[in-house]
């Protein structure tokens, strides 16, 4: 079988929207090749056990396990980032918020952001290429998650990030001394949190399926992780500061509301790439 018949193939067995890319995905992972030199390679015959390895690989995404978890890396910001089962999945509508938080933090000065539920760190490692001068503390209350985003970090060599475990702005009761120092105030605080509703039917479809629940949903309206942040996060911001926070497509009005609510001003719904409200930001005043 040729790697142009088998892609093919795989396009019509997966029978997505995404269907070709995933299968030009999967293959050029097993054979540790680029998708230019796969397309180089279309008429190039496949051993027949490369043939069983990419019919596995196959097999697995056609079950709905996401392509990151099959692969193990998913791209973000230009940063190959290790992907595992504890971590969500990276999307590119979560760049919204990175630039957002670039278009607000100046390049000339020395900075300290914060990186909430920061999962595999790819808000972090983007936030600390992009501003070397940051020094960014990425948070999360999975310590498996927390893991994987020491290891991105090290990997790629982003010595300006800290990693602290704990529930959001506090650390574990047991940990021995907290995530975030004392009285630490930051020039923004980034947030990707939950933001699911608990009875969404999404939950129990496609890819969502494999990702943890707990950084999925907060169970009930969505909006108790947003609650929470908004208000603990004025404690925590210096005067000025800002805060993102990503979120629901149809949460933009009530996310505002809650930023109001809690006196910040500048309050304001950035959409995504398909025009659907993502990021909320507001600045604390102090």
């Amino acid at each position: 079988m040729t790697i142009d018949a088998w892609l093919r193939a795989a396009a019509a067995r997966l029978n997505s929207e995404s269907a070709r890319l995933d299968a030009e995905l999967l293959l050029t992972h097993l054979l540790g090749i680029s998708r230019a030199a796969l397309y180089a390679r279309l008429r190039d015959t496949l051993a027949e056990d490369i043939v069983a390895s990419a019919d596995a690989l196959l097999a697995r995404r056609a079950r709905g396990e996401p392509i990151a978890y099959i692969t193990g890396v998913r791209e973000f910001w230009f940063l190959p980032l290790k992907i595992t089962s504890a971590v969500l999945v990276p999307r590119a509508e979560t760049e919204v918020l990175v630039e957002q938080a670039l278009a607000r933090l100046p390049t000339d000065r020395d900075l300290r952001l914060l990186d909430l539920g920061t999962g595999s760190g790819a808000i972090a490692l983007a936030l600390a290429k992009e501003r070397p001068r940051a020094l960014v503390h990425a948070v999360d209350a999975s310590a498996a998650a927390l893991a994987i985003a020491q290891e991105n970090a090290e990997r790629l060599g982003l010595g300006n990030v800290r990693c602290a475990l704990g529930d959001w702005f506090r650390a574990l009761p047991d940990a021995p001394e907290r995530a975030l120092p004392p009285g630490l105030r930051f020039d923004l605080i980034a947030a990707n949190p939950p933001y699911v509703a608990g009875d969404d039917p999404h939950l129990l479809q496609g890819d969502l399926r494999y990702e943890p629940r707990l950084a999925l949903t907060p169970e009930g309206d969505g909006l108790s992780a947003i609650r929470r942040i908004s208000a603990d996060a004025r404690a925590h911001l210096q005067a000025g500061g800002w805060l993102l926070l990503e979120h629901g497509h149809d949460q933009g009005a009530a996310v505002r509301q809650i930023l109001s609510r809690d006196a910040y001003a500048n309050i304001e719904t950035i959409p995504d790439m398909e025009d659907r409200d993502r990021v909320t930001l507001g600045r604390w005043q102090g």
